[in-house]
């Protein structure tokens, strides 16, 4: 008997116990968030998820459904799903924050569509970079790694002392820093070769007074930038595999310890 004389099978409750932490971490991190994948199929998976974890480690949920310390518990697993996911979702923000960067000085900061991770119109540079991360993203099994992490929480955070201390909650706020960083970091093959062209342009004008600038520089801005892409996406996706690679290292790190 449970909570307010409730009969509910106990495997049934640790189900559903189990799947807070489960699903708040499919519900912050990329991919299994993204609008595209539905609803029942998300579910579908945050109780496989959540079987696997049951089997992995003794999972003892609360005594009483309705009662302080189930909502309390609830909470600490919601809180450490969610850290799961949102250290992976900051990382994934690099390309937006290089698409922002490389769009202004190519003049494709107008150019937006609808970014199926968020359903939300974004850049189009930026939906291609993002894009390409993802696929990435899959091609390292990184969504393997969190269903990995998500499991092994349950044994290096157990359920009923899963409050994150200050100190990590401050670490995985300070890691927001990174998504500038790697933005950063990934637009500068583009970005420094749009900037010496910007130069030269602001060298022709001092020159040449009365050449139209307009005409010249945004169709030569425009074509650099795309030149510039096409020598340096190898590089960029080299630097997208560091990415996913240092955001499962700070999801293990900053959250599990």
């Amino acid at each position: 008997m449970l909570g307010l004389g409730l009969s509910i099978e106990p495997q049934l409750w640790t189900l559903l116990f189990t799947m807070v932490r489960v699903g708040a971490a499919f519900l912050a991190a990329p991919v299994f968030s993204a609008v595209s994948v539905p609803l029942n199929v998300r579910v579908l998976l945050t109780g496989a998820v959540a079987i696997l974890s049951m089997n992995a480690a003794p999972i003892e949920p609360p005594a009483e459904i309705f009662g302080l310390t189930t909502i309390l518990s609830v909470a600490a697993e919601a809180l450490v799903g969610l850290a799961l996911g949102f250290i992976l979702q900051i990382a994934f923000a690099a390309p937006l924050v290089a698409s922002e960067m490389i769009g202004v000085s190519m003049g494709l900061s107008f150019a937006t569509a609808i970014n199926p991770q968020t359903g939300q119109s974004t850049p189009a540079l930026g939906q291609f970079l993002t894009i390409l991360l993802t696929l990435l993203f899959l091609a390292v099994d990184g969504h393997l790694v969190l269903v990995d992490l998500v499991v092994r929480s349950y044994t290096l955070l157990p359920p009923g002392g899963a409050w994150l201390a200050p100190g990590k909650l401050m670490n995985i706020a300070l890691f927001g820093g990174y998504a500038f960083l790697a933005g950063l970091l990934l637009a500068l093959p583009v970005g420094f070769l749009l900037l010496c062209l910007n130069i030269v342009v602001g060298m022709l004008s001092r020159s040449a007074p009365a050449l139209n600038l307009f005409a010249i520089g945004i169709p030569a801005s425009l074509a650099m930038g795309v030149l510039a892409l096409l020598v340096g996406m190898p590089a960029m996706g080299d630097y997208m595999l560091v990415i996913v690679r240092e955001a499962l290292d700070a999801a293990q790190m900053l959250v599990l310890g």
